[in-house]
């Protein structure tokens, strides 16, 4: 491995960097606009629609008792890979996220692979939210007119174009409105939980011997109707209930203490999260069905109906809605800073890292939600219904991201011994390694799944295009930001802030870097 220095580009690890100035930076800044609690706001809403929609199919796959096993499953992964997580964060307390973590311990080979899993993960959650989104305010249109609905005369894409044009606007407005409004439809979305739980519970309406109603195969249980093999088909819907709330350290350089307030809110987002799941999980089935319930596009819904008169129904789940923009608004965030950082560093176009006068990448969230109205429409009037397809597709990257983010995790531990690292993860490498093999359960179940056969198709196609562009173009145009740094130093050189973005320390010290 060779370190030359010039005035033009540095090699590194395979690479080749440019020396991007103070300019190149100073067009790509952020703001620093978050306390712990707007952490916990971008990361509650971000997962919260999962309390909505989609994690109910689960239990049409294994029946309640099976996904049931999944969510506790889940639970544990989710707890160890943020305890882990909490940890690479503070010591690289920049945007890159899981690019950054895999950059620093596999490489820019690695590093690439991983933030391609997470941008797939984000745009595609991001285009998954406002499909479902679109179908409750279809429903809630309908019931308000009297049957009224743009799906009913072929046009629900209506509501995606509406739906991602407001909150493209709203998460280019400025990162503290972003922070603010996140805030306050995260409590709102609880409430509404709350409120379905307590109406529940006064009215009757819950019945929990509903949870059992699916009717068992030939030899199975009422517990588990379709037997064990099942939960592991359901384990990527119990992810529902959790999905995004990983995303934090994308808001590393907008936060005002990342090294403490990433840890501390991601494990106060993960404890709300466990309570609103707890909610939907034993009371919408209860109240509904397991198998009405198991095929609802809007179970929620379908649970205020169940309970309260049709108008007045329609009026509250118009709140319910809520819940679902949160996370509109908190994954689409996550998009935009993926694609920022993977911009900045120039594994992606760089223009996509531009921030503007109100320090937002703009370019990156439009071009993200350019990109999932369009997987929306490709599916959606090409194939099947758009909803499962590209949830598919979500959960495929987000379980690949965490699985690298879990082995990033336990080589990091060996090959920068002396990096510094503000938080520690209470389970350390053993608790990477439990939430490292769950995920690869769930990816091979995927890959196992006939559900999923054309959702992997269209992530291989993606990932072949990606690497042979990278490997015949990007890795010669790479740009030394802060995540760079820190991977090629070492760990020696990880706040922007106080160790500067334009790459002298490494070219300067060039016995400092690390091979790869």
């Amino acid at each position: 491995m060779t370190s030359t220095k010039s005035d033009k580009a540095v090699s590194v690890s395979g690479v080749k960097y440019e020396r991007a100035g103070t300019e190149y930076f100073e067009k790509r800044q952020l703001k620093r606009s978050a306390g712990v609690w707007g952490l916990w706001g971008i990361g509650v809403a971000a997962v919260v629609s999962g309390d909505f929609s989609g994690w109910n199919f689960g239990i049409a796959t294994a029946g309640w008792g099976g996904f049931l096993i999944a969510t506790l499953v889940v639970v544990v992964m989710y707890y160890a890979m943020i305890q882990s997580i909490g940890e690479m964060a503070a010591a690289m307390p920049h945007t890159g996220g899981a690019y950054s973590f895999s950059r620093a311990a596999m490489g820019p080979w690695g590093g690439f692979v991983t933030g391609l899993a997470e941008s797939i993960e984000y745009v595609m959650t991001t285009a998954v939210v406002v499909y479902f989104s679109g179908q409750y305010a279809d429903s809630i249109m309908s019931d308000l007119t009297g049957g009224f609905s743009f799906s009913g005369i072929g046009l629900a894409w209506v509501w995606w174009l509406i739906i991602f044009g407001a909150f493209v606007v709203l998460n280019s407005a400025g990162a503290s409105a972003s922070f603010r409004f996140a805030v306050a439809v995260s409590i709102v979305s609880i409430a509404i939980l709350v409120f379905f739980a307590v109406i529940s519970f006064a009215t009757g309406a819950v019945d929990f011997t509903k949870l059992f109603d699916i009717a068992p195969d030939a030899g199975a249980t009422a517990f588990l109707p379709h037997g064990i093999f099942p939960v592991i088909f359901a384990l990527p819907f119990a992810m529902w209930l959790f999905l995004g709330i990983e995303e934090l350290p994308l808001a590393a350089e907008e936060a005002h203490n990342p090294e403490r307030d990433i840890p501390k809110a991601g494990m106060l987002g993960f404890g709300t999260l466990i309570v609103t799941g707890l909610i939907v999980v034993l009371l919408n089935p209860a109240v509904v069905g397991s198998e009405a319930l198991g095929g609802s596009a809007e179970p929620l819904l379908d649970g205020f109906r169940a309970i309260l008169p049709g108008n007045l129904a329609a009026i509250l789940s118009a709140f319910a809605l809520i819940g679902l923009l949160a996370s509109v608004q908190g994954i689409m965030f996550a998009a935009g800073r993926n694609l920022y950082s993977l911009s900045r560093a120039g594994y992606y176009p760089k223009v996509l890292s531009l921030t503007g006068k109100r320090q937002t990448p703009y370019l990156a969230l439009i071009v993200s939600s350019v990109i999932g109205i369009a997987s929306l429409f490709a599916v959606q009037y090409g194939a099947e219904s758009a909803g499962s397809i590209v949830l598919n597709i979500a959960v495929w990257g987000a379980v690949l991201s965490y699985l690298l983010q879990m082995v990033s995790f336990v080589i990091l531990r060996k090959r920068f011994p002396n990096a510094k690292r503000p938080y520690l993860s209470r389970w350390g490498v053993p608790g990477a390694v439990i939430a490292g093999v769950i995920a690869l359960v769930i990816f091979i179940g995927v890959l196992n799944n006939p559900a999923y056969t054309l959702a992997i198709y269209s992530v291989v196609v993606v990932y072949i295009i990606a690497l042979a562009i990278f490997a015949i173009w990007g890795r010669k145009k790479l740009v030394l930001s802060p995540e760079e740094e820190y991977a090629v130093t070492g760990g020696l050189h990880g706040n922007p802030e106080v160790d500067g973005y334009d790459g002298d320390e490494v070219l300067d010290h060039p016995e400092e870097v690390v091979e790869h």
